[in-house]
C-alpha cells in the first residue's frame, strides 16, 4: 500500500483498518463521517504515515498509509 499512497494522491480511509488500530484505541474512536465519506489529499508522507486534508472546514489530519486507499 505505501507505494500506491503517495503525496497529491486522492484517497479514503479504510473504515475497518482506522476503527480496530491502536490510535483508535488510544483516542476518541467516534471518527466524523467525513473521514470515510469523502475524499481526501495527501499533502505530505513521511515514514509509515500521510497527512491527509479533507475537502471539509476542518483541520487535516495524520493517518497510517495501511489505513488508506486510493480513490479510483
Amino acid at each position: 500500500m505505501a507505494g500506491k499512497v503517495k503525496k497529491g494522491a486522492l484517497v479514503h480511509v479504510v473504515r475497518e483498518k482506522l476503527e480496530n488500530s491502536v490510535e483508535a484505541m488510544a483516542s476518541d474512536n467516534r471518527f466524523p463521517s467525513y473521514l470515510f465519506e469523502s475524499k481526501g489529499e495527501v499533502l505530505e508522507t513521511e515514514g509509515d504515515y500521510a497527512f491527509v486534508k479533507f475537502y471539509v472546514a476542518t483541520p487535516g489530519v495524520w493517518l497510517r498509509l495501511d489505513q488508506l486507499e486510493p480513490v479510483n
